[in-house]
């Protein structure tokens, strides 16, 4: 096996720039740096959630889906020359989980065990990387995290369900 990283420090980004695995620069402010970093802090919030996962098919999951992100990294500092992850793989779990569950009656309020608030925070994360890889034009990434929120979304629903579900109690509703 080859050595990727044989130094952790480099101070090739002491200016401001960094380099993509493509061999271009750009700015650590640029949207598609934003978009590496927001994938990266997915997969480490990813990585806490497993911790907290009883279900061994949910850790599975959740392992796919780092392997995955990383993946996703790659399509984003590739400039697209490996591809995305599909959507699809997503979909089909999200149906098969979502079927077990009682239908939405209100908002779920983010919390409840400790492996359901992380897969909230999962969600929330993974809906900013959403939005930064849009603002970036990286179409097949952004649909990719658009899926896999609602997947998150769906494992914080299933973990819960020893418990009552939190609702949002709607007192700041508009009033028809």
């Amino acid at each position: 096996m080859s050595k990727r990283i044989t130094r952790v420090t480099t101070r090739s980004g002491d200016g401001g720039q960094t380099h993509l695995a493509d061999g271009s620069a750009l700015s650590k402010t640029d949207p598609q740096i934003s978009a590496l970093g927001d994938v990266d802090e997915l997969n480490s919030f990813v990585g806490v959630l497993i911790t907290h996962l009883e279900r061994t098919d949910l850790r599975t999951l959740c392992l796919e889906i780092q392997q995955e992100l990383f993946d996703l990294g790659a399509h984003i500092a590739t400039n697209g020359q490996v591809p995305a992850p599909q959507p699809e793989r997503l979909e089909k779990e999200l149906k098969a989980l979502n079927s077990t569950l009682p239908p939405l009656t209100e908002f779920v309020l983010p919390g409840g065990s400790d492996a359901s608030a992380n897969a909230h925070v999962c969600r929330a994360v993974c809906r900013r990387a959403e939005r930064t890889t849009w603002q970036a034009e990286i179409t097949p990434a952004a649909v990719y995290l658009n899926r896999l929120s609602d997947l998150f979304f769906v494992i914080a629903r299933i973990v819960n369900q020893s418990s009552e579900e939190a609702q949002w109690r709607g007192s700041s509703k508009p009033k028809a």
